[in-house]
């Protein structure tokens, strides 16, 4: 997959999720991707390179990191909750679309029960595709 069509396969991604909204809250070239006004994915290019920022479990972000040579710490967010995936060789539309999802769950988690869009313990859930 190359850097244009994972910015595509990620933002129609994210415009299926329930209560997700697409803005320009920064310059024009990042789109920031909220549910209920909070942050669950950034687009950009770095030097050149088209990037998705995605949320993580910490522990999760670790692993991510480790196996795939594509994932690196979050560009400019905590590098701790947040990783930044590059387009490359395996990286796919169905893993692009579980990391967005998974992105777009650990937010909705954190939003108060009457807020949240779906239980983020059962949407978009099941097994990992091999990547």
């Amino acid at each position: 997959m190359n850097g244009t069509d994972l910015h595509k396969t990620a933002a129609d991604c994210a415009e299926e999720l329930p209560g997700a909204r697409l803005e320009h809250p920064f310059v024009p070239d990042w789109e920031v991707c909220k549910v209920r006004g909070k942050v669950f994915m950034l687009m950009t290019d770095v030097p050149g390179r088209p990037v998705v920022i995605l949320k993580a479990d910490p522990g999760e972000a670790d692993a991510l990191r480790e196996q795939y040579s594509h994932i690196t710490p979050g560009y400019h967010m905590n590098k701790k909750y947040w990783i930044t995936l590059e387009s490359g060789e395996g990286v796919g539309k169905e893993f692009v679309g579980e990391l967005v999802t998974d992105s777009y769950r650990l937010v909705v988690a954190h939003l108060p029960t009457a807020e949240r869009p779906v239980d983020p313990r059962t949407y978009g859930t099941g097994t990992r595709a091999a990547r």
